[in-house]
């Protein structure tokens, strides 16, 4: 009675664990928020049933004569060879079958990979492992990376709700108008995907690929990127924030002017200089956001991967080389150009950090004034 008790138990636990679960992981695909999302999603269940319809017919048959035509109802197999009315029968099924596939999936194949007439076009521009969101009707332009702090990924704090799917700047796009994308990438094979649009589109180096979507309500709308692009592949989210046309143009207004008056401060900075203190606060926080999940926060990076900054011969000595490397990075490594990433100021500081952190501590203090003369050269 014990025993049926707890398998009992046990099933029931299973039971409500699983339901949980898939409430969590639904088995079927998402619909979308999109007229393109739900056309994806009505061809993805047509093809299913078609597929059910097939596997039903072939399955009846083949039990029914299996059943009816077993050895102990003393049944004779018939003795047929190269029957041309059967052949011609098994290949005309399949290819009505798949013409009935292909007119459905070929209509919207075309309606995914029609761009034209765009009301804003949004240039997506992948790289290890970021984002770049530039929109081509507005100078405005950014960089996106993941927000997730760095103690939930070591486990050293309670995992939140959008783990590994938030990010800094999310892509700001109009509900109700179409977005083109322009998408592309700075050195390996990315993938944009968003589910809730339907738009998975590969970033490869050296080609713009094009996606579009149509947002009709306000919200935010979560993906990442779907290819293996390196170590920190699952740390390259995608977060886009759909807004009303009124909103929308506000934020746009508003990033412009931000952005603007930036590049007009970045200037003023040339003629300033940082203390050792304000340096090594803005360093330390770039460094953590762009650098220490290649060369690790305590700077003694990967062996055989990515170099140590820590004790090395051009953090200690070689102060041009180090600054060279931060703006232009290194062809053929993973090391990227980070001139147009970051701005004078935080090339400054991180490099400033890099050459007295982690007990180097060279005294070398690199200015604003230093990184634009490095850059002119």
């Amino acid at each position: 009675m014990a025993r049926t008790s707890y398998l009992c138990w046990s099933l029931l636990t299973f039971l409500l664990a699983f339901s949980t679960q898939s409430a969590e992981m639904p088995l079927n695909m998402t619909q979308g928020v999109t007229e393109i999302s739900q056309q994806v999603y009505d061809l993805h269940m047509k093809i299913f049933y078609i597929c059910c319809a097939i596997g039903i017919a072939v399955f009846g048959v083949m039990f029914w004569s299996i059943i009816h035509h077993r050895k102990s109802k003393g049944v004779e197999p018939a003795q047929f060879h190269e029957s041309t009315k059967v052949e011609l029968l098994w290949t005309a099924m399949p290819v009505i079958i798949l013409i009935m596939m292909a007119i459905p999936a070929t209509q919207t194949l075309i309606a995914m990979e029609d761009t034209s007439e765009a009301d804003i076009t949004v240039l997506i521009t992948g790289s290890q492992w970021k984002w770049h969101y530039k929109y081509m009707d507005h100078k405005v332009e950014y960089f996106s990376l993941l927000a997730t702090p760095r103690q939930q990924i070591d486990n050293k704090l309670s995992k939140g709700e959008n783990y590994l799917l938030e990010v800094d700047r999310p892509l700001v796009i109009p509900t109700g108008k179409k977005v083109r994308f322009l998408v592309t990438s700075d050195d390996v094979i990315h993938s944009w995907w968003v589910p809730a649009f339907a738009v998975k589109k590969d970033a490869n180096p050296g080609f713009i690929n094009e996606a579009w979507t149509r947002v009709d309500h306000p919200g935010i709308y979560r993906g990442q990127c779907a290819e293996l692009c390196g170590k920190d592949h699952g740390f390259m989210p995608v977060v886009v924030i759909a807004k009303e046309q009124s909103d929308f143009d506000q934020w746009i207004a508003q990033e412009a002017a931000t952005q603007a008056a930036a590049k007009e401060a970045e200037l003023k900075l040339l003629a300033m200089n940082m203390s050792k203190e304000e340096l090594m606060t803005l360093g330390e926080k770039v460094y953590m956001g762009y650098c220490a999940a290649c060369h690790q926060p305590n700077g003694m990076g990967i062996p055989g991967v990515f170099p140590a900054l820590k004790g090395s011969k051009m953090a200690l000595e070689d102060l041009p080389a180090h600054i060279d490397i931060v703006l232009n990075g290194k062809t053929g490594t993973s090391m990227q150009a980070f001139d147009k990433q970051l701005t004078l100021s935080e090339i400054a500081a991180v490099v400033t950090y890099e050459r007295n952190a982690w007990d180097n501590n060279t005294g070398d203090l690199v200015q604003a004034a230093d990184i634009a003369k490095a850059q002119s050269k």
